[in-house]
Formats: C-alpha cells, structure tokens, sequence
C-alpha cells in the first residue's frame, strides 16, 4: 500500500466561511498516483470541520444558519470561564465533524452526482490547516 500526506493551508477573511476543496483534494489524489483506495481529509483545528455536500449556495446559507441557530454565540458558555469566546465555534465543528474519508477509484475521488468536499471555519482570521491522507494502491 503507498501513501501520501499533504496539508492545505487556510486563512479565512471572516469567522465562519465554507470553502470548496473538492479541486484542491483531487489534486493531491492525482499527485498520490494511487488508482484504488481512499483520502482521508481532516481538519487539524477543533474549531472547523470537513464535509461532504451539495455546493449548491442556498444549501450553504441554509447549513450556515441551522448551525447558528443550533450553536449560538452566547455569553454564558462554561468555556468562556477560561478567557476563550469561541464555545459556539466547537459546537459547531462538532455538528459538521472534523473528517470524511472519501473513495478513490481509477486515479480519482469517486464522488456522487452533486457531492462536493467543504472545509468549514467557525473561529477564523488566522492560519490553519487540514491534512489530505490519500491510502491505497
């Protein structure tokens, strides 16, 4: 089995953004030269998340709020007792989870019709990376 780890680097313009990496993914899987197997695309921060989606720009208006209005920024969260304001930031990359693992067939992500992968940021304006792990064969 070969393998091949690569990092994309990310320095959002707004706290919370969702951005595309769907190209950026594939890239490194053609890099890989692996024809069967597997990437594996995680966020190494516990304030964003990676997932697999439509990127359709109503659907992501509509993830963006129900994660607003399921984690709120309020003032009361016990995390904020440590100095931090970002409690509502883990919520939500707990909701959208830190990773997928997405197959490889034939040299290629092997994505349904409309899948597309998303890295998401809720604690952004600062540099942070999600690690692409493409296994196989």
């Amino acid at each position: 089995m070969k393998t091949l780890t690569e990092y994309l680097w990310f320095n959002t313009s707004s706290i919370r953004e969702y951005t595309n990496i769907t190209d950026q993914v594939a890239e490194v899987v053609t890099r890989s030269g692996i024809r069967e197997g597997m990437a594996l695309v995680s966020a190494m921060h516990i304030t964003a998340g990676v997932y697999v989606n439509d990127a359709e720009d109503g659907l992501i208006h509509d993830i963006d709020e129900w994660l607003e209005s399921t984690a709120p920024p309020r003032a009361d969260y016990r995390h904020h007792r440590t100095g931090e304001t970002n409690a509502d930031a883990h919520l939500k990359a707990l909701l959208i989870h830190h990773q997928v693992v997405v197959p490889v067939t034939a040299g290629s992500l092997d994505l349904g019709q409309w899948q597309q992968i998303y890295y998401a940021e809720f604690d952004g304006k600062r540099k942070k990376r999600v690690i692409v792990k493409v296994m196989g064969d």
